[in-house]
């Protein structure tokens, strides 16, 4: 089902624009919050028992937004955290078949090992790409999946007499099983009704401020907070974006990996220990 088009543009916007826009908006919201203020004063004169209530009413809506963002920030850090976590246990799959793969016979040794360290290279690629390279790329991996589970086919009827067979086949779909967990992680997002919820908010908020905030110390204090709540939001935005994001889960376990199965080569694994 296609998603509407308001979700597409929040979803593609880039997190600096969606930020200027939010500070935008808020700030005209505090403009429009001091307007009603002043006009409620020329009519009505000022009231000191409603100064009171409105603070008390200011202190909820902060803290109010406080757990917005708060609730918010979590769901972004809990996703950000799985996708790290499977990087560790995608390298660990990766390695397990590799080096369980090193008990085959030629030539499905080779043509195995190859594939695992192609494998390693695309899923690396895959995730630094942005969404045109994503796009390209996936079909790559398609296809190498395809042909790893064909090497494992091609070469188990060789070592079906083994003990070791399960084993070698359980570690080849584990390495499989793992990736396509990762690939979805990468689209699971904080809904984007969450981020239209709490941009309404944080306008009603900056409203609520310029009616209550006064004289031009006030201002530039409002200001302040409009700044800090406008990066909070990017932080969220940022984090929620693994495709896109500056703040992207490391590939350190990869890279590793990569670099020790170019230098665990198939033959290596012959030679006489020392």
């Amino acid at each position: 089902m296609d998603r509407p088009m308001w979700i597409e543009v929040l979803d593609s916007a880039p997190a600096l624009i969606s930020g200027l826009l939010l500070f935008g908006l808020m700030l005209l919201a505090t403009l429009v919050g001091r307007y009603v203020h002043r006009e409620h004063q020329r009519r009505f004169g000022t009231c000191e028992e409603a100064k009171g209530q409105e603070e008390i009413i200011l202190s909820a809506v902060l803290g109010l937004l406080a757990l917005l963002l708060g609730f918010t920030f979590s769901l972004a850090v809990d996703r950000f955290e799985m996708r790290r976590a499977l990087v560790v246990e995608e390298a660990n799959a990766i390695g397990a078949a590799y080096l369980r793969a090193q008990l085959l016979d030629e030539p499905h040794r080779t043509r195995m090992s190859r594939l695992l360290q192609r494998y390693t290279d695309v899923r690396i690629t895959l995730a630094t790409a942005d969404r045109t390279q994503a796009n390209a790329l996936l079909p790559v991996n398609r296809g190498l999946i395809h042909d790893i589970w064909s090497a494992a086919k091609a070469s188990f009827p060789t070592i079906k007499d083994y003990d070791f067979s399960s084993a070698y086949i359980d570690s080849v779909n584990n390495l499989i099983e793992i990736g396509s967990a990762r690939m979805e992680a990468r689209l699971v997002r904080v809904p984007p009704e969450v981020f239209v919820v709490l941009f309404v908010y944080m306008i009603t908020t900056a409203a609520v401020l310029g009616y209550v905030l006064k004289g031009p110390r006030s201002h530039l204090v409002a200001v302040f907070l409009l700044v800090l709540l406008t990066l909070s939001l990017m932080l969220i935005v940022d984090i929620d974006r693994p495709g896109s994001g500056m703040v992207r889960e490391g590939q350190g376990p990869m890279e590793d990996l990569r670099r020790a199965m170019a230098s665990w080569r198939p033959a290596s694994f012959d030679q006489p220990p020392p």
